[in-house]
């Protein structure tokens, strides 16, 4: 009998689909019994003797090193730096993730938090329940500009509900040549756009927002130095992953008006409980990018779905693609 673990927490919450695909197999599987975020080592010790694991975002690494019966991983998401590639390979063990099924619900996020930060949402939010009738007032996005980094699957779908705001100007940047895919989202949308990098968007943007995975290239991407490059009435947004943001240097562009705020959805170190929790100016949430109902089924089903796939020696419709090996190196 084939023994599956399902790290991650919640899964089939809302809808119990994945949970029944996996019971009709007839293998034993256990769900997280702490209902939280597990530690790499709490994964390790709870799926020692697993044959799979349905993971969410912790460090697989402890746990394969632990688990020589370990065969597959499947991802509840897209983002693979908790899962060490080349381990994986070296042992055997088949990767599979749901690379598709997150990407609207983190572009609705997105989008919402670039109107909470320039409008003031959060600030309105916090002052008129201590009696405070402000009023704030903000820039539309469709008098700002604001620059993307990284236009893969959430990056390019972000301009492509942009564009019906009409922003100012929007500033791209991709390792990618994505100048055809681009130009053919926005043509006859009036909307100007440009290829240019990383420092232009710093120094031009009203609104910057991250969409690149976490690795060793983009690990600490935005520090002090980036964000001395920033206008002091810009905004930075975070979805994509923990660890690409400095925390720290962004208390400190924060706390000292370097920028005027930020919104992060993504931690390094997660339950966030840091000093960002001080400062108003940040929009804080709970790495719900993919928390749409819609979403967490997709997710959840299609890693269930590649898990019974792999035993019932099927080809996987989602293995992790050799491009993805090839840029933990």
């Amino acid at each position: 009998m084939k023994k599956i673990f399902i790290s991650t927490y919640p899964f089939g919450l809302h809808d119990s689909t994945p949970l029944q695909l996996l019971e009709k197999t007839g293998w034993e599987v256990q769900l997280n019994p702490l209902k939280r975020k597990l530690t790499s080592e709490e994964v390790a010790e709870i799926a020692q003797d697993v044959d799979g694991i349905i993971a969410g975002t912790e460090d697989l690494t402890p746990l394969i090193r632990k688990n020589p019966n370990l065969k597959i991983i499947s991802r509840v998401g897209i983002g693979l730096d908790s899962v060490p590639l080349a381990l994986c390979r070296e042992r055997n063990i088949t990767v599979a993730y749901t690379p598709d099924a997150v990407t609207m619900a983190v572009v609705e996020l997105t989008i919402g938090l670039m109107v909470s930060l320039t409008r003031k949402v959060h600030l309105a939010n916090f002052e008129l329940r201590k009696g405070g009738w402000s009023r704030f007032t903000g820039k539309r996005l469709g008098e700002s500009t604001i620059g993307l980094i990284g236009l893969g699957r959430v990056g390019s779908n972000v301009v492509r509900l942009l564009k019906e705001f009409k922003p100012k100007k929007l500033l791209l940047n991709d390792l990618k040549d994505k100048t055809n895919e681009i130009t053919s989202l926005l043509s006859g949308t009036g909307v100007d756009f440009s290829f240019t990098t990383k420092d232009e968007i710093y120094a031009e943007s009203d609104i910057i927002s991250l969409h690149v995975p976490l690795s060793r290239k983009t690990k600490n991407m935005i520090t002090h130095k980036e964000f001395s490059q920033m206008r002091k009435d810009s905004f930075l947004i975070n979805t994509a992953r923990g660890g690409i943001v400095n925390e720290d240097d962004l208390y400190h562009a924060v706390k000292d008006k370097v920028i005027s705020g930020a919104a992060i959805d993504v931690y390094e170190k997660e339950p966030y409980k840091g000093n960002l929790l001080e400062l108003e100016d940040i929009i804080l949430t709970e790495h719900m990018g993919s928390c749409s109902f819609d979403c967490r089924l997709l997710m959840e089903t299609g890693s269930a779905m590649e898990v019974i796939r792999f035993f019932n020696e099927e080809p996987l419709l989602n293995p992790v693609p050799e491009e993805e090996y090839q840029n933990q190196l």
